[in-house]
């Protein structure tokens, strides 16, 4: 988010549908105390600036820059397809948390004959995880089936 030059902000709004999106030129960007600071070329002060409070903030995916050999950009992992070393399937990535010690994946699996989808949170650590292809959609975990 830092890199982007142009954020694209929708309301969030109650009625449950997206409001419009809306583009905004950065002219300066900031990490400070765990958040985000940033100037906006069409907003001259803070009262301006609150009317945005609550809205998404989305960046073109060409704004991001390269992650490292052994990164990985969350929205990339999922849909991604779990398997086990066993080639056993686990379901796929739903999402994934972050518990400030390590991030977790959400691998959610199909119901199986009408029963309830099975949920299972694996620590993103190299202990667990032993393979990532983020382009062909696939993680190798060291998770069995009963866990």
């Amino acid at each position: 988010m830092l890199a982007a030059r142009t954020w694209w902000l929708r309301p969030r709004a109650a009625t449950g549908q997206p409001g419009q999106l809306a583009s905004a030129k950065v002219l300066q960007a900031r990490e400070h105390s765990g958040s985000v600071v940033v100037q906006l070329e069409q907003l001259t002060d803070r009262t301006q600036a609150e009317q945005f409070k609550g809205h998404v903030v989305a960046v073109r995916r060409a704004d991001f820059p390269a992650p490292a050999d052994d990164e990985f950009y969350w929205v990339d992992l999922i849909g991604a397809s779990v398997v086990n070393l066993q080639d056993e399937a686990l379901g796929v990535v739903e999402g994934l948390l972050d518990n400030g010690a390590q991030q977790i994946l959400r691998v959610v699996s199909p119901a199986v004959a009408g029963g309830a989808q099975e949920e299972r949170l694996i620590p993103f650590v190299k202990t667990y995880v032993h393979s990532v292809d983020a382009k062909a959609g696939r993680i190798v975990v060291d998770w069995g089936l009963d866990y």
